[in-house]
């Protein structure tokens, strides 16, 4: 089936649903239906607020969904893609003990036992399988909260998508919760040219099996709809033959995936209605409502969304959190996730990519996204500036971000510069690094992270006046670092302001800014601080209006990587911990141990391509040890490593190499390294698959390796300190672009 004219949008609003429903459920996860009645009443809207809880926050549900689909992207975008292949990918982005799953111990955890086997080399699907891990474990929910990205890119093929979810599921899951998660996709992919619930029903039936409890939960609920009208009792029935108490387990997948259809028989259609119901009723709740909100965003598109009474996406601002191995990931948003997911499904379909804005970061071509930007509060005068998706005013494309501020003269400012520090300038930015309020989420799920913006890279950005303003307007580009205060101070936010233009009504202006040097301090956020005028005697704001076509930044970071002398610690979070200690031993800024196999501390993002990294390196007690770049995840790397019997070596990681973890070593040398010495190593990464990727390795100045990688080359990736069974140390790590050190 060709893929649908408005597919994108209809992922957008998938993944909306998603996140949406997510945060909705999160703050009374696992309540009964008995205990939510008693202190919420019926779930209308979001009640994070009356619980004392954020609202957009790291959760499993949505984290698991857009990690273990990148297995595509990195095994050639397949339709065959194997459950082996998949599990390789839980291998790369988890983090152990510490990233998307619940980490609840062998037999306990499903996807924590499932991860265990793949570690001990026990490929999917045998990892998930019923005969490894017995049928309780096996059946409970996680294969069905992690499967809306297999059908959002099997557009109007729910064979494909039950098929793909099959294989994905299997990776930790079997018998009714590969079914639950095979009959959840077929209804999500059908949805994208199927408006009629009971087709949607008979496509999820059409992918299971007659025999199995799942098949028969459809009939039943189905028949049960049409002799009972009331929602509360069917939900009553619902407890009383398909509850906890009837399947053993923790969290088992049928007493949930009955609520998802709950909501959906009974929710007459419409968005808020159906997640009310399914909120409602209890149990595992955001997965749940994550699961229906995904389903009723794709049927019905962001029309069902936005019609509702409440203001689903406000709140949100489209933002989301992807912790893995992957730091520079982490810090997202739906609209960027939405068109990785739509290319994936266009690769899958032969057509090529959708590139919004020639591929900008922040390009607001979806309706009503705005891409995590927000209003900066001003407590001198709340709700004076507002933000909103706006069609036009794009040079390259269709719509823009309006920035629309209402008058606010200044008393007692007449002919004077207004005081920076409390001058009333207006500002909207969106987040590039763990916010300050994500730093006080009691979920459980950490949010580790690297930024995703750094010195020496170039910020571009267009900006439209509107043709009414009643003058000129000054604008800029403005980043928030996170410094550290006194010694021993907590981490605080900093201001630095960028270029800044001045346009006159109707005209627009394009703003280019080569990030400076921040002194190792980690960018926060980015975005657009508007300056009062000060003609006519008076300053302060009319009321007026600008419009943000697109912000994005390219090129290479340039930037040392250090111990802050004052303390803090958002240094060190900006590392993505994948070691079993990480610590800070002074001098030493960075001490990793690894008490078995190979540990990483990684730093950066997938954009990085041709750059140098260099690091004094001091092995303690250790196996091996030294740098990495184009890191992609734990199992995808090069790396340049003091290794044992006094050598020196340069491997590539990439899954499917030789040897059992898919090492190959390109190059060794012999270099009688010794302990508690250090020994300043570089590797420089230049090229692509077309050309080959040249790398180039250093100790203590002198070029040791110059060779190329010609076979399935990586191409970009972060930057890492590698560890394997021990105690290395390093003081300062440097990253700088490719032949920036006179090397090539």
């Amino acid at each position: 089936m060709p893929i649908p004219d408005d597919y994108l949008e209809r992922v957008y609003a998938g993944v909306l649903g998603k996140i949406i429903g997510v945060y909705l459920g999160r703050p009374f996860e696992g309540w009964t239906y008995e205990r939510i009645m008693a202190q919420l009443g019926e779930i209308s809207g979001y009640v994070h607020e009356r619980l004392d809880k954020l609202l957009v926050v790291t959760d499993d549900d949505i984290s698991g969904t857009f990690t273990f689909l990148r297995a595509l992207q990195d095994y050639g975008c397949r339709r065959t893609i194997s459950p082996a292949e998949i599990g390789q990918a839980w291998l790369n982005y988890l983090v152990e003990e510490r990233t998307i799953l619940w980490w609840g111990g062998l037999g306990n955890s499903t996807e924590h036992t499932a991860y265990l086997r793949l570690k001990d080399g026990v490929p999917a699907p045998q990892s998930g399988s019923v005969e490894m891990n017995t049928r309780v474990v096996a059946e409970q929910i996680g294969a069905q909260i992690f499967i809306d990205g297999w059908a959002l890119v099997a557009p109007g093929d729910p064979e494909l998508a039950a098929d793909l979810a099959r294989r994905a599921a299997s990776v930790s899951h079997d018998g009714e919760a590969l079914h639950a998660a095979c009959a959840l996709a077929a209804m999500e992919a059908m949805a994208f040219v199927e408006g009629d619930i009971p087709a949607l029903l008979e496509a999820a039936v059409s992918v299971i099996p007659k025999e199995s409890v799942v098949y028969r939960l459809y009939a039943d609920l189905r028949e049960r709809r049409l002799i009972e009208p009331d929602w509360q009792k069917a939900r009553q029935y619902i407890a009383s033959c398909y509850g906890y108490d009837k399947f053993p387990g923790n969290c088992h997948v049928v007493p949930n995936h009955a609520l998802i259809l709950l909501g959906l028989l009974y929710g007459e259609d419409d968005f808020q209605t159906s997640l009310m119901i399914t909120n409602t009723s209890g149990w595992d709740t955001d997965c749940n409502s994550g699961n229906l909100g995904c389903l009723l965003g794709i049927k019905n598109g962001l029309a069902g969304i936005d019609t509702s009474k409440v203001d689903w996406r406000g709140p949100v601002a489209d933002r989301l959190y992807l912790p893995s191995a992957d730091g520079g990931r982490a810090i997202s948003d739906a609209a960027r996730e939405a068109v990785t997911i739509a290319n994936l499904g266009r690769e899958l379909a032969n057509l090529p990519p959708q590139t919004p804005k020639s591929g900008a970061r922040f390009h607001f071509e979806l309706p009503g996204s705005v891409q995590g930007f927000q209003v900066e509060a001003d407590p001198a005068s709340p709700g004076r500036l507002r933000i909103e998706n706006a069609a036009g005013h794009s040079r390259t494309g269709e719509r823009c971000l309006a920035i629309r501020w209402r008058e606010h003269p200044r008393a007692g400012s007449r002919a004077k510069p207004m005081d920076p520090a409390a001058d009333g300038w207006m500002r909207v930015a969106t987040p590039t690094f763990i916010p300050p309020e994500a730093r006080r989420d009691q979920t459980g799920y950490l949010l580790l992270a690297s930024p995703t913006l750094y010195p020496g890279q170039v910020v571009q950005t267009r900006i439209e006046a509107d043709n009414d303003n009643e003058g000129p307007v000054r604008c800029g580009l403005f980043l928030q670092c996170y410094i550290q205060g006194e010694p021993g101070g907590a981490d605080a936010l900093d201001h630095v302001s960028g270029p800044r233009v001045l346009l006159l009504p109707g005209e627009d202006g394009e703003i280019g800014w080569h990030v400076p040097d921040l002194g190792g301090s980690p960018i926060a956020a980015v975005g657009i601080e508007i300056l009062p005028e000060t003609g006519r005697g008076q300053a302060g704001f009319s009321a007026g209006s600008l419009y943000l076509d697109l912000l994005t930044w390219e090129g290479e970071p340039k930037v040392t990587l250090r111990r802050a002398e004052k303390g803090g610690s958002m240094w060190r979070q900006a590392w993505v911990n994948a070691v079993d200690q990480y610590r800070a031993v002074y001098p030493e800024a960075f001490r990793l141990v690894q008490n078995r196999g190979r540990g990483m501390l990684i730093h950066g993002t997938q954009e990085w391509r041709d750059y140098r990294v260099s690091a004094g390196i001091t092995p303690h007690m250790v196996r091996s040890g030294g740098i990495a770049a184009r890191v992609q995840g734990l199992r995808r790397y090069y790396a340049l490593l003091l290794a044992p019997q006094s050598r020196l070596r340069l491997v590539k990681l990439a899954d499917g190499g030789a040897g059992p973890t898919g090492e190959q070593v390109l190059a060794e040398t012999e270099l009688s390294w010794q302990p508690r010495e250090t020994y300043d190593l570089a590797l420089e990464v230049t090229g692509d698959s077309r050309h080959g990727t040249r790398l180039q390795g250093w100790v203590d100045g002198r070029r040791i390796f110059d060779l190329r990688d010609d076979s399935a080359p990586l191409e970009h990736g972060a930057v890492a300190l590698v560890c394997e069974a021990g105690t290395l140390a390093c003081e300062v790590v440097r990253i700088q672009p490719a032949g920036a050190a006179g090397s090539s």
